[in-house]
């Protein structure tokens, strides 16, 4: 009975370690150059796709009216906070690998093909962006 009631609390307790092997959280991201924390980006699923937004901006030079200037599509002249960045990735088949989407740089208004990667046990998130053969890797960590 004791092993039984044991390997119920053990099952239990790992089951959150696995449903954190996925992009769907909070995520805070920092400044390639700095170092600094820059913002922390929401993502969620709907319909089998991950999307992100910008849930909160973080640093010194942050000003409320900010907006996507450079911005081509329809997040043209939206503002920063709650602008929409990840759009259309999905989890790629027996892998814990999520592609096929764009992210959008807010900062030059650029979107990029998207491949994020839990690593660490889902404790961070490697998020690549590219353009062809061109592109850079930034990892995220989970605010929750």
């Amino acid at each position: 009975m004791y092993k039984a009631q044991l390997a119920i609390i053990l099952g239990v307790l790992s089951f959150p370690a696995l449903a954190q092997m996925t992009p769907v959280g909070l995520w805070r991201n920092l400044d390639d150059k700095t170092g600094e924390a820059k913002a922390e980006i929401r993502i969620v699923e709907s319909a089998g796709a991950l999307s992100g937004k910008i849930d909160k901006r973080l640093g010194k030079d942050i000003k409320p009216d900010d907006v996507c200037d450079d911005c081509s599509d329809d997040r043209k002249d939206k503002p920063i906070l709650g602008l929409e960045i990840i759009r259309g990735a999905k989890k790629t088949e027996g892998k814990e690998v999520w592609e096929g989407g764009k992210i959008l740089d807010p900062e030059n208004g650029r979107n990029y093909t998207l491949r994020m990667t839990p690593i660490e046990g889902g404790k961070k998130l490697e998020v690549r962006g590219s353009f062809g053969p061109f592109g850079r890797t930034q990892t995220w960590v989970r605010v929750q």
